[in-house]
């Protein structure tokens, strides 16, 4: 989160202000979901949003709960319909979140796995020219950023110049707000807001309306997309705080300059982050430089026996929760939007003193 942000939020924590700086008398937490002063805060949260990600008026901003495990049962029960598998609903897997998608959606119905990075340890992205799309598929879901191998897609395919009608998916919850998307391209993106937008709890959704009143008939009501979106977000109680702290962080990527200040500024951290790597003796990175993701970072040590020196090395700098994910080992850095450039500055002059002292 901001450092900004959390100062804004934790002043108006016992009094709310609205745009035109009137104290409300009471903190965002105490508000009725149903009042006049909540239904301001995210109504201007979505016209925010919407501005920030141009997201065309063809599509609907939901704020919902679950995170992105939820969306994973959610978007295969709303857009399948009565006769799930029947067509096909087909799964690019490029590491472990895609893998935890296909393996919900197989829950109602047989998804169809078009393309597989896996033989290589998650260290690509298979070609779209190579992926195996079925027929009339229901959709087509991507991970356009993996966490835990950092694999990221840095131009989101083009379904029709790959012969298929079918809608893409794009699971965007680790790089959401962080580039720009093109949403021609684009049926339904999901995201928890706990990496780039807010604290944990709030989901967003951003779906086509030619997508909606497709669920199966086992979708509870208060994840129908639907619903969501023919209630602007107030079908049931909505995670309000987390949609207060998220229109706080959208006006300040606004005040930074938008996506595309806030791009330029990621590019820059993983660019000094990676020629460190790839410039060492000690650290390296195994994934494919044209994939590589700028919001999640993994590293590993030529010499594994020192990443415990390593990590309390970095601990005793103030450098944290370097530890890569138990499944894979290793380090990584996620250096997500508010993580400034001094951050990673500190964390490469860090790197590079390790390695220096182990020569």
């Amino acid at each position: 989160m901001p450092l900004e942000v959390l100062q804004r939020a934790a002043a108006e924590m016992t009094n709310w202000h609205d745009a035109s700086g009137n104290p409300s008398g009471m903190g965002v937490m105490e508000m009725s979901h149903r009042g006049k002063a909540f239904g301001s805060i995210v109504q201007q949260a979505e016209v925010c949003l919407r501005r920030l990600l141009a997201v065309p008026e063809a599509f609907h901003i939901l704020f919902m709960q679950g995170g992105g495990l939820g969306q994973n049962a959610s978007v295969p029960m709303n857009l399948c319909g009565p006769d799930f598998g029947k067509p096909a609903v087909d799964f690019v897997i490029t590491g472990s979140w895609s893998q935890k998608s296909f393996q919900e959606a197989a829950k109602y119905g047989a998804p169809h796995i078009a393309a597989s990075a896996q033989e290589s340890g998650f260290h690509h992205i298979p070609e779209p020219g190579s992926w195996q799309l079925s027929p009339g598929a229901r959709y087509v879901h991507i991970c356009s950023n993996e966490t835990i191998h950092g694999v990221e897609f840095h131009t989101l395919p083009d379904l029709r110049a790959l012969g298929s009608d079918a809608p893409l998916i794009v699971d965007f919850s680790s790089h959401v707000a962080s580039r720009t998307v093109d949403w021609s391209r684009v049926g339904l993106a999901f995201a928890g807001a706990q990496k780039n937008l807010g604290p944990a709890g709030l989901t967003l959704v951003v779906v086509r309306d030619d997508l909606l009143g497709a669920a199966l008939d086992i979708c509870p009501n208060a994840f129908n997309f639907k619903n969501i979106a023919d209630n602007a977000s107030l079908f049931n109680t909505p995670p309000t705080y987390g949609i207060y702290m998220a229109g706080l962080v959208f006006d300040w990527l606004e005040r930074l300059g938008g996506i595309t200040a806030i791009e330029a500024r990621n590019i820059e951290k993983s660019a000094l982050l990676y020629q460190t790597i790839d410039s060492s003796g000690l650290y390296f990175n195994p994934v494919q430089p044209s994939c590589r993701s700028r919001m999640n970072v993994p590293f590993f040590l030529h010499e594994p026996a020192l990443e415990s020196a390593f990590l309390q090395g970095a601990e005793q700098a103030g450098l944290l929760q370097l530890r890569g994910h138990k499944s894979v080992g290793g380090l990584r850095a996620s250096i997500y939007n508010a993580m400034p450039l001094e951050g990673v500055q500190a964390l490469v002059a860090f790197m590079r003193s390790f390695e220096r002292t182990r020569a």
